[in-house]
Formats: C-alpha cells, structure tokens, sequence
C-alpha cells in the first residue's frame, strides 16, 4: 500500500485522537517572534559553534528552560547534578591560509580556479595539515554510487588510488524521475555526505561534486557558504575511513568546460550514468593540482536540554528537538553583511521549542517524561544530533518519537501541513488525524527528490530505529491567504535569496499565525503520546524498521 492510499485509509478510519479536544493553552505569536528577534540578532553573530555566538545561545536557551520550568538533563557535575548542557567533543577543521587550484585541461592551457566562484574546496577533515596535490587525473564516476543491493556500482573496479573523482549530485533517477532508487524522491546515496564517504570507501584522493540547482536543491550561494569556511565532525578513530584529503564542489558551467576540453559531452555522460551500464571514464588530459594548509583543532560544542519527569513511565521518553546553530560570521554578501543571522533557519525552529516547553511544563505531568533537546552541529552534519543519540538522556528503545522543528515558514496559515521530507513512519498517519480534527489536511513531501529527511536532525534518530520526524519549511504550503502558488513562491524566494545567507534576518512583517498553528498540532500530538502507552514504528518497507525490531522487546 503506498503512503498516500495508507494515509486515507487511516483519516477513514482513525477518529479525533483521545484528549485532543481537552483545552489547552495555545502557543503565542508574540512570544514566537521575540524569541527569534533575540536569537537571529547581530548580537548572537550568526551562531556560530565554538563562539561567543553560542555562548550566548546556550544561556539564553537554559534560561528560558529555567523559566518556564524545565528540569536540566545535560551532563551530570561533580555533586551527581545535571546542568543544562551536554558537551559534544568535535574536530574542528580549517584553511591555514590562501586556497590554490589549478585546472589542467590537456592542450588547453591551465585554468585558474577562484575558490568559491569557480569550486568550493573543503578544509581536510582527514589528519593532514598540507594538502599539495600536483596533476591528479580526474575521473567521472557517475553518481559515486556503490548499492549492491540494487546491483548498482558505479565504481566498477577503478582503481582510483592517487586520481580525483567527478561525480554528479542526486540519484540516477533525478532526472528521469523512475528507475531503481525510487523515482524523484531521494534516497542517500543521492546526499553529498554519502558519496564523500563512498569516495573514502573506494580510495579515492578527493573527489569534486559537480553542482546543478535543482537535484542539489539549493543554489550555488549555499554551496559557497557552507562549505567554504571551518568544517567540523565528531571525533573518530580513523578520519581516513570516511574523510578523502580533497573534498570539494565545482560549479556546473566549469565542468561542462572541463568535460568538452577531454573529448566528452557531460550531457550525453549524464544520461549514461543513469543507466546500471555505466562505467568510469577518465577525462583524458584533465588534472586538478590543490594546495592548502590545515589546521585541525578539538572543541567542544554544547547540546542544551531540558526535560519534565514523567510521573507514570518516567523511564520512556517522547523528544521535541531543534538545533540552535547557523552559519556564524563569513564572507560579507553584496552589502556588506557577512553575520549570517539564521532567522528562519533555525531560529524559528528554536522559538518553536521553546513555546512547546513551556506549554508542557504549564500542563499536568506528563505519564511520560518529555525531554526538550536542542542540539548543536546540525550546519555541520547533523552532529549534535548524532552524539545525542549514542549519549542519550533517556535509552532509545524505551524513546517513543521524536518530534524536530526545522526552519518553519513564515508565511502564514495554510490549509494542509506537510513533513520535512517523507519518512514512512506511523507519525505521519497521526499528524493526518490531527489535521483532520482541525479541517486541515496532511499531504506528503512535495519535493522528496531534495532528500530532506536526510537533511534534518530527525535522521540521526531515525538511523538508530527511533520513530522521528520533521516538520519545516516546504513549498506544499497551501495558503489561506494565497494558495498553492503563494506558498511555493515564498519557498522559491527564501531558498533563493535568504536559505544561508545573510539575508535570513528576523522581520516585523512575519505572519507567524502559521507556525504557531502547525506548532500547536505537533504539540497536541507529542502530548497525546506522552500520555499514552502507544508505540509509533516505522511503515513496512522502511529502512530503519529493522533497527527499531531488534529493540522490541525493551518495550514489552
């Protein structure tokens, strides 16, 4: 049965949730907007991890569990206590100077690369200070997709010991929009961070990623402030099993260029890649030399968490989580503004869980404990989020769902709500029936092919089995004031000009009615769970429904 028949036919069948209509104090506008004025404030330097930025997040964050009630459900101190961070020991990586690239393109004179126009190299996140890669052959490898489960490899036992790889983003069946990773939506082997980690797999020396807007999802400002600067990552015994010394973008008019200058036609080599016959191609005559210095740093970050103790099953937990950080201090945009302020992302994730906390803490005990996380690192790979979850507060077999806030739309109400990227998870069914409840509908990720569930902190707990999901901003927002076309205008708009960029500051004009609608649902439903001795699971045919099996009987 697919997700929207099964959606149906739970709406047919499930009636308004059990409490649901108990009156409950709605989430407040006001305090939503303030939240974020403070939080996206120049003041708070973009949020930065490892400085002032989240020094000033983390205290304003706990001060506000504080107050609304919340016990600290961070790291025990010296008297057995909690306090209300958790620290997360991370590996800071960053350029120790100038960037050099240079393009070989066989009887073609060298070609200069200007770092952040023309490619976007990453600092090493292997252990090495001085990268000095001289003519390092390029070699097109598709998708960089290993799946032997669905009898793809498009490595086909290239040795690519000492040679770069070219590989494009997405899934092969981006374009055609059917095939054998699901159609648009997709899967992870489509994610950037899985096919640095395939190249690592392969031994690979580096590997450039070539970027086109639309299967990436974002344009190539994103690429350029994101991966330009300090890159960070949780502390591993072997950086070399998962990190290749060169890691990088190049922009997608430089590589058709590169493409046609070694006898190929990067459009015809797209639509082979597509197909389980591809094989690698050398680009004959073509070599990238990189230099660099590195210099690696151990920091550590902090998750702030707070939590209401269950007064019946005080050892299950449900989670609300939203990551604190953004993009900091970087490269000023055309006006000179280089804070780059994170309004919408994730400060109004952060005003969401906020509110939530303090309506859960205002309410009668929960039977339930409900853990308020708000983690670090998600800018950088999810990893605040990933240490949680092999340090968590609460076991996770005996944590019934967690319910993520990511960048919510600032546009108004809508009619329907929608997930950050679709999970096939029984959560989504509940959201339906609360849509219901209120003459709402639930309508399915409308742009699966963004892989947006694999772009959220939800998804370091889905991995580990747990039940989670998203909820965030979309283009499926079908307005009350607008409809359809208002909705994927504003998303169209904010991706284009504001999505990690400078220009997401905080506004006066928000019609934040909204999010607090949306929020409210999430919170009726995280209640009603908390309340409750159900267990949500993962659809069949899910990935993680395995994980969540093996841990069935912690939950008897």
């Amino acid at each position: 049965m697919s997700k929207i028949v099964r959606s149906a036919f739970v709406l047919a069948m499930v009636s308004i949730p059990v409490g649901y209509a108990q009156a409950q104090e709605k989430v407040d506008e006001k305090r939503l907007s303030d939240h974020v004025k403070v939080l996206a404030s120049d003041e708070f330097e973009g949020r930065g991890i490892a400085t002032e930025g989240e020094k000033k997040t983390v205290k304003y964050l706990s001060e506000q569990f504080e107050a609304a009630g919340l016990q600290p459900g961070g790291d025990k101190g010296d008297d057995g206590k909690r306090g209300w961070t958790q620290a997360v020991p991370l590996i800071k990586s960053s350029f120790d100077g100038p960037v050099t690239a240079t393009l070989g393109e066989g009887k073609q004179a060298p070609k200069t690369l200007k770092q952040g126009e023309d490619v976007a190299i990453l600092p090493a996140q292997t252990d090495d200070t001085k990268i000095a890669i001289e003519n390092a052959p390029l070699v097109f490898l598709g998708y960089g997709v290993s799946a032997p489960e669905r009898k793809w490899d498009d490595f086909k036992g290239v040795d690519l010991k000492g040679k770069i790889g070219v590989v494009l983003i997405n899934d092969p069946d981006f374009e055609t929009g059917k095939g054998d990773f699901g159609g648009k939506a997709m899967t992870y082997y489509g994610r950037w961070t899985y096919k640095y980690e395939e190249a690592a797999r392969q031994g690979a020396l580096g590997l450039l990623i070539v970027h086109e807007t639309a299967p990436a999802a974002y344009g190539w400002a994103t690429v350029k402030n994101s991966f330009t600067d300090d890159q960070f990552d949780i502390i591993r015994d072997n950086n070399a099993g998962v990190h290749v010394p060169l890691k990088g973008w190049i922009q997608h008019d430089v590589a058709v260029e590169l493409f046609k200058n070694a006898g190929q036609d990067f459009d015809a080599l797209k639509t082979k890649a597509q197909t389980r016959d591809f094989s690698p191609v050398p680009l004959e005559g073509a070599t990238l030399s990189v230099a660099f210095n590195a210099k690696h740093d151990k920091i550590v970050t902090n998750n702030v968490i707070g939590f209401v103790p269950g007064k019946k099953q005080a050892d299950e937990a449900v989670i609300y989580s939203a990551h604190w950080d953004h993009l900091g201090v970087g490269e000023p945009d055309a006006k000179g503004d280089k804070i780059y302020n994170g309004a919408v992302d994730n400060g109004t994730g952060l005003a969401s869980l906020l509110e939530v906390a303090r309506l859960q803490a205002k309410a009668p005990p929960p039977a339930r404990s409900v853990v308020f996380l708000s983690v670090t690192s998600e800018e950088t790979g999810l990893l605040g989020s990933m240490y949680y979850a092999a340090n968590p507060l609460y076991p996770l077999p005996k944590t019934a769902a967690v319910l993520n806030f990511d960048a919510l739309t600032t546009n108004g109400r809508a009619k329907n709500i929608s997930p950050f990227g679709n999970g096939d998870v029984s959560l989504e069914d509940e959201v339906a029936s609360y849509a219901k409840a209120e003459g709402r509908v639930f309508t399915p990720d409308p742009k699966p092919e963004a892989g947006l569930f694999y772009r959220s902190d939800h998804f370091s707990f889905a991995k580990a089995g747990v039940p989670a999901m998203s909820f965030g901003l979309d283009g499926a927002r079908d307005l009350v004031k607008g409809g359809k076309e208002g909705g994927e205008a504003w998303y169209k708009t904010y991706v284009a000009e504001r999505y990690h960029q400078p220009a997401d500051e905080w506004s006066a004009d928000w019609d934040l009615s909204g999010v607090a609608e949306d929020v409210g649902l999430v919170y009726k439903m995280g209640s009603e769970l908390a309340n409750s001795d159900k267990w949500p699971d993962w659809h069949d045919g899910s990935e993680f429904k395995k994980v969540r099996e093996e841990s069935a009987a912690e939950r008897q």
